[in-house]
């Protein structure tokens, strides 16, 4: 996911989406608890994360399984909000504060600055849960710098806290993802964190391509199974596939999603149906940061459409910030402004498009 901007347009951006887990009941393998195929991790079932908010768990404004969960800042309010009635909000990042096991958002507020606090307390008042997202692709996620899982534990947990979440994002990407050490440590860590608070909800957004996740990914994945953490979703970047994949942007986050499904079914031991809530769908709005990427509106409403189809957990954007025309209407191809799209649009269109 692309990290917080700076300056420019004074924000701390966020990520991503919640969700509700495969069950037995969902369709989910009987190999082992949870339907994962090692007896140890898994998918939780369970409501998901939505339950903090007044909207309800997994639930889109028209009822759908399907939800509406995208990116916000975690410091400014923007008209757009509030677009699509979200139903959870993802706050991103939360990093360390350089090579310290020290928590802060973006890696320069703290944990207990007074915008940071007063912003999720609007958020939750209207209606919506938070979800922390930890990581992203600038700076260094806790995994990295803390040096024993229990003081990665207890990192992640001052940030929840300090959030009132129950619901936890791991953004991996860029070279912690190929780290096998710092993937180990998370995953004990993780699991850790999941017995200390028994209704947390966890979810990683990991890079995909049309062929699905990377094998450092699925590795990732696997990790957390083997560690015994209950995964609730599996959220996938639609975005940012370089300059070899040069087609429809709607079209190449189906396939994505359809690969990584049956990534998800392999990894955790689903049938085809419980493995459709296993992955999220989280697309850059309008212009892209790689030459030749733009999401349209349109693409939106189509991703909407299959997701809500194949009952997909949820459905997310970069960024709700970003969903408004730019003063003057566009933006150059592969250079994505930081505080609006880059096409055509009405205010909070991509929003009202992804929530159905």
């Amino acid at each position: 996911m692309r990290s917080s901007p700076r300056p420019a347009v004074g924000l701390v951006c966020l990520v991503a989406p919640a969700c509700a887990g495969c069950s037995a009941d969902d369709g989910a393998s009987s190999s082992g608890a949870g339907g994962s195929s090692s007896g140890s991790g898994g998918f939780s079932s369970g409501s998901g994360g939505s339950s903090a908010g007044s909207r309800g768990a997994g639930s889109s404004p028209g009822g759908s399984s399907t939800s509406y969960e995208p990116y916000v800042s975690a410091t400014t309010a923007v008209g757009m909000d509030t677009a699509g009635s979200p139903s959870t909000c993802n706050l991103a990042f939360v990093i360390s504060d350089g090579d310290d096991c020290v928590a802060k958002r973006n890696g320069q507020y703290t944990l207990g600055n007074a915008a940071v606090k007063s912003r999720i307390a609007a958020l939750k008042k209207s209606g919506a849960s938070v979800r922390v997202s930890f990581g992203g692709s600038s700076g260094k996620e806790l995994g990295a710098t803390c040096g024993s899982a229990s003081a990665l534990t207890k990192a992640y947990g001052a940030a929840l806290d300090a959030a009132g979440a129950a619901q936890a994002d791991f953004d991996i990407e860029g070279d912690e993802l190929a780290d096998s050490d710092s993937i180990a440590l998370r995953s004990e860590a993780i699991t850790l964190l999941q017995k200390e608070r028994a209704d947390l909800s966890v979810s990683f957004t990991l890079p995909v391509m049309p062929s699905g996740l990377e094998a450092d990914g699925v590795a990732l994945l696997e990790s957390a199974d083997d560690h015994g953490v209950q995964v609730s979703t599996v959220d996938i970047m639609t975005m940012n596939y370089g300059s070899s994949h040069t087609g429809d942007m709607g079209d190449y986050a189906i396939t994505s999603a359809e690969a990584a499904h049956d990534q998800v079914e392999e990894v955790f031991g689903l049938s085809s149906k419980g493995a459709w809530r296993g992955p999220a769908l989280t697309s850059m709005l309008g212009v892209n940061d790689v030459d030749g990427e733009t999401f349209t509106v349109a693409d939106a409403e189509r991703v909407r459409a299959f997701a809500e189809g194949k009952g997909v957990a949820w459905v997310s954007m970069w960024s709700a910030f970003r969903d408004q025309q730019c003063e003057d209407g566009a933006a150059s191809s592969g250079d994505a402004a930081t505080d609006c799209s880059g096409v055509k649009q009405g205010a909070g269109d991509f929003a009202e498009a992804f929530s159905g």
